[in-house]
């Protein structure tokens, strides 16, 4: 029997959620979880907001954050400990088409989209996004609540610390450490440490 899931969120995000938790077949999709009213993109009902989520924690012992993270580096979190609290099941969904490493650690609540590769001895922090095409490079670590974009490089031995976004194409040079809810733009090339809440466009 497949186990019962709701998704949390309902903007443009879930739709790269969908594509890869669709193909998981352990799991039925119960409905989605928002404040938005009308939906055209998809084909699941909301059927309540983030205050109804212990009511639905009756009917469903799974929960997934299909929020996207570019300008509150606090939301994905906020929502992952609400959940904690009602004792929701967070899985790891992964697409096929991704290269992980059997040496590598992803922690509950992580989604690794198309065409990623999570190289040896990676570990990922809990709630994550490691978007299409991403790199994780060997002996990288992502803290937790993290999003790693489209096309982003981590090169090896990399700390990229909890709360941070790391744009499209961006590339963090080997070694480099991340501090936390720091946001690194699309396309920027870091090349020595960056400190906490720093933000480099």
């Amino acid at each position: 029997m497949n186990k019962k899931i709701i998704l949390i969120g309902a903007g443009g995000h879930l739709n790269s959620c969908l594509e890869i938790i669709e193909n998981n077949k352990k799991f039925k999709i119960l409905g989605l979880v928002s404040k938005n009213k009308i939906l055209n993109n998809f084909n699941y009902k909301i059927i309540g907001q983030d205050k109804d989520l212990s009511k639905l924690r009756k009917i469903a012992d799974s929960a997934f954050i299909c929020v996207g993270q570019i300008t509150n580096l606090k939301k994905r979190e906020e929502i992952y400990n609400k959940l904690k609290i009602l004792k929701f099941n967070l899985p790891i969904f992964f697409s096929k088409n991704a290269y992980i490493s059997k040496n590598s650690d992803i922690n509950e609540g992580t989604i690794i989209m198309n065409h990623c590769t999570i190289n040896r001895n990676v570990k990922i922090s809990e709630n994550n996004i490691i978007n299409t095409s991403a790199i994780i490079e060997h002996d990288a670590f992502i803290g937790k609540h993290t999003h790693v974009s489209t096309g982003a490089i981590i090169n090896g031995d990399v700390t990229i610390e909890s709360n941070c976004f790391i744009g499209s194409g961006a590339i963090i040079r080997e070694g480099v450490k991340i501090g936390r809810n720091s946001i690194i733009g699309a396309g920027i090339i870091i090349k020595k440490d960056i400190k906490s809440n720093s933000v480099i466009k």
